[in-house]
């Protein structure tokens, strides 16, 4: 327990000097601003593989655990946007938005190159054509999981035809739902753990802030819902028009510091594995 706590108070105290809430705001601002052409580019890939009802699934899924006072407004714009642009139009402008998503995944690089304490020596178009890359998966496993939300009700009136017990099990159902949408997005924070910043890490040692940032992002859904219930005529008051912005602006920056977090305790724990091993050696 005295490991964890040292480690945890390194954590903190590298965040402070590494100016972690600041890339916290950079990530939430560049994460809304590239929210938008991310999905254009999801709603033209949906229409280019000929179901134009995964997009919507999709952006449902991708606003499904946010609070319903921040996703409500995003996904009512979203669709807006989507549905009054005409599909040539989003299939131009997906190769722009592509780009422009991109700098999102930038924004989470920096913060963990510098968590790590690396310097990113390569050409900035490789790590530009990476976070491309990263955006292609990305938009690629959005609608693999659009599909599969698609298609599970039809598959399981099927199963339900043959097997007519299973129409008394729907909360296991439900619950492998969550379940896969957990395991997909712990995957996503074990593989932007790994593979964006400059230095290689194992997989053993992203784990603690993987699970961290998992746990807490959970919980700051919950709490920050619980808070809007009670406090979001507030926001209305103070920013009119623009409180859904700022309530998603808020939301993201919560989720943001969390992540730059979760990267500081990772580096925290690899330096306190690596004193330990000196102080063996010693």
């Amino acid at each position: 327990m005295r490991l964890g706590y040292r480690v945890f108070l390194d954590a903190y105290s590298r965040f402070s000097e590494d100016d972690g809430w600041a890339l916290a705001s950079h990530i939430a601002l560049s994460t809304l601003t590239c929210l938008f052409p991310f999905l254009i580019f999801v709603a033209a890939l949906a229409g280019f593989v000929g179901s134009e009802r995964l997009a919507d699934v999709a952006v449902a899924a991708l606003f499904a655990t946010w609070p319903e006072q921040v996703a409500s407004p995003l996904s009512r714009e979203v669709r807006h946007v989507l549905t009054e642009g005409q599909g040539g139009a989003l299939t131009l402008g997906a190769l722009l938005a592509v780009y422009f998503a991109s700098s999102g995944v930038e924004a989470l690089r920096i913060a963990l190159d510098r968590a790590y304490g690396v310097a990113n020596e390569r050409p900035w178009w490789r790590l530009r054509l990476e976070s491309i890359a990263f955006v292609l998966v990305g938009a690629v496993a959005l609608l693999t999981w659009a599909l599969l939300v698609v298609l599970a009700p039809l598959v399981w009136i099927v199963l339900c035809r043959h097997i007519p017990g299973l129409t008394e099990v729907e909360a296991p159902v439900t619950f492998g739902r969550l379940a896969i949408a957990s395991m997909v997005l712990i995957v996503a924070l074990l593989v932007v753990h790994e593979r964006l910043p400059a230095r290689r890490v194992k997989l053993a040692e992203v784990l603690p802030g993987v699970a961290l940032t998992f746990v807490l992002w959970a919980a700051a859904g919950v709490a920050f819902g619980a808070y809007l219930t009670r406090f979001a005529g507030g926001y209305v008051t103070t920013y009119g028009g623009l409180a859904s912005a700022m309530l998603a602006l808020v939301f993201l920056n919560l989720l943001a510091t969390i992540f730059v977090f979760g990267g500081e305790l990772n580096a925290a724990s690899i330096r306190a594995r690596r004193d330990g091993d000196a102080t063996r050696g010693g």
